[in-house]
């Protein structure tokens, strides 16, 4: 962004409220400057900042926080509100849930308006670099997970990773992050830790997996952190207390940022007498610590 474009971007940003009233809501365009304004009868006041700062904002691929679940919208800060208003588009886990989301940030357009593009698992390896045309063209991208920050255990890093490649610029935002919470809560090694996603499904290969990790703690005191799917909360549970030791410690930070989390770190021993609450179906994080 230029000096000229700052000035523009700060002045519009000061005066939104003021040089708009409701009874002066017309048509209006500004062609004698670097950006384009046009003003209807059902913008908001704010509108013409966002409008400036659309046309100015870096052409970049965003990448856009969302809440941990569905009663947590005051986690997502401000300015990455801005950020949404300000593109039109975006590429996303599920495009049902992302226009929930978007929708539910009272955005100053009609959610139609905007190009959102799918990224899961079900898209083709082949697809995804057509994702980032958009930018390549000079337009922002905003990046969406189902949960939480993108790109984390997430389809998106591999967006992420092609817009690297490329040599895009790339601007992580902001946001909830349910492994971080976890970590912060649990009382672990904050300095010393290493995120595994998801674990073995096979029963086997699961016990395999713990018992390292379990090794990892009690030798480098590093704190293992790993998630899995909500549904599988229960078998992943009964299957860490049946198979590490009495005396290792397990923390489990269950519906983080929602008026339900609950976050109890306790020793395996502890754990078989005091199981948890019923979390079946409900986000988790699972961390094994000193």
């Amino acid at each position: 962004m230029n000096q000229k474009a700052y000035i523009c971007y700060f002045e519009a940003k000061k005066n939104c409220n003021t040089i708009f009233n409701a009874t002066q809501r017309k048509a209006y365009q500004e062609t004698a400057s670097c950006f384009t304004f046009v003003r209807s009868t059902k913008t908001k006041p704010a509108a013409y900042y966002l409008c400036i700062k659309m046309h100015f904002m870096p052409a970049a691929l965003y990448l856009i926080p969302t809440p941990l679940g569905p009663d947590s919208m005051h986690t997502i800060p401000p300015y990455v509100v801005e950020h949404i208003h300000a593109l039109r588009y975006f590429v996303v886990e599920r495009a049902r849930t992302a226009r929930r989301f978007i929708k539910a940030t009272h955005p100053p357009y009609a959610i139609q308006e905007l190009h959102i593009e799918e990224l899961n698992e079900h898209t083709p390896p082949a697809q995804v670099a057509s994702l980032l045309t958009p930018l390549r063209q000079g337009h922002g991208v905003g990046l969406l997970s189902e949960a939480g920050c993108p790109a984390i255990a997430d389809p998106g890093a591999q967006l992420v990773r092609l817009a690297q490649a490329e040599g895009l610029s790339v601007v992580p935002l902001v946001g909830p992050n349910a492994i971080l919470l976890a970590l912060m809560g649990s009382g672990f090694n904050g300095q010393q830790f290493c995120f595994h996603g998801y674990l073995p499904r096979t029963q086997r290969q699961l016990v395999r997996q713990l018992r390292r990790l379990e090794q990892q703690v009690h030798r480098m005191g590093t704190t293992q952190i790993f998630i899995e799917t909500p549904y599988r909360n229960h078998s992943l549970f009964k299957t860490l207390i049946t198979m590490l030791s009495p005396h290792t410690a397990l923390c489990i930070a269950c519906d983080l940022t929602l008026p339900t989390q609950w976050i109890y770190t306790r020793t395996i021993a502890q754990w078989r007498t005091r199981p948890p609450a019923d979390f079946h179906k409900r986000p988790a994080v699972f961390l094994l610590g000193q």
